[in-house]
């Protein structure tokens, strides 16, 4: 057997590895310009825009016309410092960036050597042969030379969304021009709906017709999650209220007490107290790493509010094959006649003669060199039984191929022999199609559909196969017209994936309900449903679902957990009934018909190795290897790096109430400042590697799957992290100004109480970041699971805090004077101790997490 583009492949070699290298060198790789990495300059110059760097300008500017050179000199350093953190922090969101957008690159397959490779499409090369099939994107422009019932979506170019036929010409090439049916020419970006074909390779990268109207192919926008909204909300709130705070300190303390540099100061200390620029690190960082980590589970994330939604999925739903299943077919079954032949004998006996032909057109209404695993098994097994019988037509060739469609759920193949006066007809398909194009009704389709039902409630997947013959003129347009004969019917068996019971049962357990969407049998489902653990097996089919109204079909999903025989537009419509319940829904698909599906779920679930281009450019995660029981870590992951997130935001809160509140109070009771610009820049040093590096590396909490998924319409900021922050802000700054206070009134100076103040605000912030690691293990249990970026932040906090009181240069620096052992140490465990009431909340929750 021989189609069109397979003798090609024959007769075509392509390029050499090595003369694919010597153009790709000269001619650069196929790629259009892009954004690349954010390099050191823009990473500089967007952080000079930012509000802390600025007010740090300012406090320097303001020492030097003071003549306080070594205070100026130390706000510098401060500034280095914090900008050497941020720049490390966006390198790595960068780094990691980059990795997933390697893992994201799309694939071409080409011929090289005579040999068919997938390779990244940057790749292909001019001259390059590139094989096409539904549901790619186009990797180059290229020049057709054979075709299958080929049509591409050119409205990338065009504007026309009707997809184009495209066909091989001889003699003169027309011009070059997108749009028009029966062009030669394939181009860049553009997308295969319907066929397959090999094209020639005529340009790549700023060469193609894209690249000529100067469109860049940039990555599309993200749209702005929930998460953002609600940072970008509380920024300007914080941003407008520090403003009015810090103009009403300013003028309340240069009035009373006639000491405006002091007010200046204060004043620019509590602005910068005040800042909540790291919500927007936060943020980055957390979503950028997440997804990396989520990578890391063959989980590719394509667009970051995917990550937000995964801990608030309510609903799962999955297909069956490939998914639930491995989708390496084996043929189980045959039925011709009444007659059933399985087991051992289509291993290794020999097949009985009535079988031959159910077999040998079988073959003939498939691909000679298939991707899809029953049509490599039916050829394995049919090669096995049939070879050197006048069953197996190696001098046959491909005439016309009528491709499966939504109406007709079946593929026919005609085919012209080497001596026959009639052009020979193969089909292959669903039973129900089947017998639709033989035309059977009554008591012979009742006995093979009873037939084909009893095989699938087996849990086997079945197709039937007829044959037709047809005089040598001009083809119908449509298969139905052929006069087909049944002969029989093929049963293939898809074991469950080793991992899938294990992953259903750890959804089911985090409250999260996994439904089955499958195009095939109910029975076949149900089968499979059970293996998998479902809890509910109750199905409804496609038919079924066609005369349901929307709300019925929304109170039916409501108890159904399995939907068989569905059509890709009924996927699209149970997404949306679900939805219409309030569910946060997921959705896995691999086809070019399931893209509307997966756009349209919360979250868009695409197979990374079998899946379509257009089902994965749909998709908001990619399973890389196609593995269901990846996601269950992809979800755990999410909620983690939710998790985290809540818990980081509640410690900026608490950090800036503490640090805002004593860059005031003192102010307002009338004692000396107890915070200057330095110290609220050494803090920020604290502040932000621990919200954006202690809290990212932060492990899951112990119970993270064992809990219903969130409500996805409550904000980041609601009323309990918002009063956990404040109450543990203001339960350090008590403490914090009780030591300032207690000093003062017991006679040290003002050095040595500023000393022993900011000693406490920075044992508190520690204290804050301890017990904000988890909300519901205790400090100590915590403190046994090791985060590197909190041990070198303890560490370092430490020493640079003796450093700076007791070392003459840096304690004239931070207008500290030298304290004694005693009162210090009584300042640092003040300021711990006030952080540690936390952990008495803790002890309900930890008892829960037992349970």
């Amino acid at each position: 057997m021989i189609t069109a583009p397979d003798r090609d492949l024959e007769q075509l070699t392509g390029l050499t590895e090595e003369e694919a290298a010597h153009r790709r060198r000269l001619e650069g790789p196929n790629e259009l310009p892009a954004m690349g990495r954010k390099g050191f300059r823009s990473i500089a110059t967007n952080l000079l825009r930012e509000p802390l760097f600025v007010l740090l300008a300012a406090c320097s500017l303001l020492y030097l016309f003071l003549g306080e050179a070594a205070d100026a000199i130390a706000l510098l350093a401060c500034f280095l410092l914090v900008a050497a953190i941020t720049i490390v922090e966006q390198d790595k969101t960068e780094r990691a960036l980059e990795a997933l957008r390697e893992l994201g690159a799309p694939l071409a397959t080409v011929i090289r050597n005579g040999r068919r490779r997938r390779i990244p499409s940057r790749e292909v090369v001019r001259g390059d042969l590139v094989v096409v099939a539904e549901g790619e994107r186009i990797p180059a422009d290229a020049l057709v030379i054979s075709s299958a019932s080929l049509a591409v979506d050119e409205s990338l170019l065009t504007g026309e969304s009707v997809p184009v036929r495209k066909a091989p010409v001889e003699g003169p090439l027309p011009a070059r021009r997108p749009g028009g049916d029966d062009q030669p020419f394939l181009y860049s970006g553009t997308l295969v709906v319907q066929g397959h074909g090999l094209g020639q390779v005529l340009a790549v990268g700023r060469g193609t017709e894209i690249g000529a109207i100067g469109e860049a192919m940039r990555a599309t926008e993200l749209e702005e999650s929930r998460v953002s909204r609600d940072i970008r909300r509380a920024v300007r709130l914080m941003g407008a209220l520090g403003a009015a705070v810090c103009v009403t300190a300013v003028l309340l303390y240069g009035f009373s007490r006639g000491d405006w540099v002091n007010a200046l100061l204060g004043g620019l200390s509590l602005a910068m107290a005040m800042v909540p620029e790291e919500f927007v690190v936060i943020l980055t960082v957390f979503f950028a790493l997440g997804a990396w980590r989520i990578s890391k589970q063959k989980v590719l994330a394509r667009r970051m509010p995917a990550i937000e939604a995964l801990g608030a999925a309510t609903t799962l739903c999955i297909d069956k094959t490939g998914t639930l299943t491995t989708n390496t077919m084996s043929v189980e079954r045959l039925w011709t006649n009444g007659q059933t032949l399985g087991g051992d004998a289509l291993d290794s006996g020999e097949m009985p003669e009535h079988f031959h032909k159910l077999v040998e057109f079988g073959m003939l209404a498939g691909q000679e060199q298939p991707f899809d695993p029953m049509e490599k098994a039916f050829l394995q097994m049919g090669w096995r039984q049939l070879a050197d019988t006048e069953h197996i037509h190696t001098d046959w060739v491909l005439v016309r191929e009528y491709p499966l469609s939504r109406s007709m759920l079946a593929v026919s193949h005609v085919w012209k022999s080497a001596d026959g006066e009639e052009y020979v007809i193969a089909a292959k398909g669903a039973p129900e199609a089947i017998l639709d194009l033989c035309h059977m009704e009554g008591e012979g389709a009742r006995e093979v559909l009873g037939e084909a039902q009893q095989m699938a409630e087996r849990g086997l997947r079945v197709l039937g196969v007829a044959k037709a013959e047809f005089p040598r003129r001009a083809l119908p347009v449509n298969q139905h017209d052929f006069e087909f004969s049944l002969l029989g019917l093929i049963a293939f068996a898809d074991p469950v994936r080793p991992g899938v019971a294990g992953a259903v049962h750890a959804f089911q357990e985090a409250g999260i309900r996994v439904v089955i969407i499958t195009g095939d049998y109910l029975a076949t489902a149900q089968n499979i449903a059970r293996q998998a653990g479902l809890l509910s097996i109750a199905g409804i089919t496609g038919p079924q679902m066609t005369g349901m109204s929307d709300e019925e079909l929304e109170r039916r999903a409501s108890t159904a957990g399995i939907f068989a025989r569905v059509t890709p537009d009924q996927k699209l419509r149970l997404v949306n009934a679900f939805k219409a319940r309030g569910e946060v829904v997921a959705m896995t698909g691999d086809g070019v018909n399931d893209a509307p599906a997966l756009r349209a779920a919360h979250i868009g679930v695409a197979m990374g190795r079998r899946g379509t281009d257009v089902a994965r450019e749909a998709a908001a995660l990619v399973l890389l290897d196609d593995d269901f029981a990846s996601l269950v870590g992809a979800i755990s992951l999410g909620r983690r790096i939710y998790g985290n997130l809540e818990k980081a935001s509640t410690y900026v809160v608490a950090s800036h109430v503490l640090t805002a509140g004593l860059a005031l109070a003192p102010a307002v009771i009338g004692w000396p400042l107890a915070l200057l610009p330095v110290h609220v820049a050494a803090l920020e040093l604290i502040i932000d590697p621990a919200c954006s590096l202690v809290f990212e590396a932060e492990p899951a909490e112990e119970d993270v799957m064992r809990r219903p998924p969130r409500d996805p319409k409550a904000s980041l900021f609601h009323r309990r992290m918002l009063l956990f922050g404040l109450v543990q802000g203001l339960a350090v700054l008590a403490a914090a100004l009780a030591v300032f206070g207690g000093a003062l009134y017991s006679g040290h100076s003002e050095g040595e109480s500023r000393a022993l103040a900011f000693a406490a605000a920075t044992a508190g912030n520690l204290g804050l970041i301890l017990v904000n690691r988890s909300w519901s293990q205790s400090l100590l249990a915590r403190l046994r699971i090791p985060n590197v970026a909190l041990h070198w932040i303890l560490g370092l906090v430490a020493i640079a805090l003796a450093a700076a009181v007791y070392t003459p240069f840096l304690a004239r620096i931070f207008h500290f004077a030298p304290v004694a052992g005693g009162p210090l140490l009584f300042a640092l465990a003040s300021g711990f101790l006030s952080a540690l009431w936390f952990e008495l909340w803790k002890m309900p929750a930890r008892r829960r997490v037992r349970k």
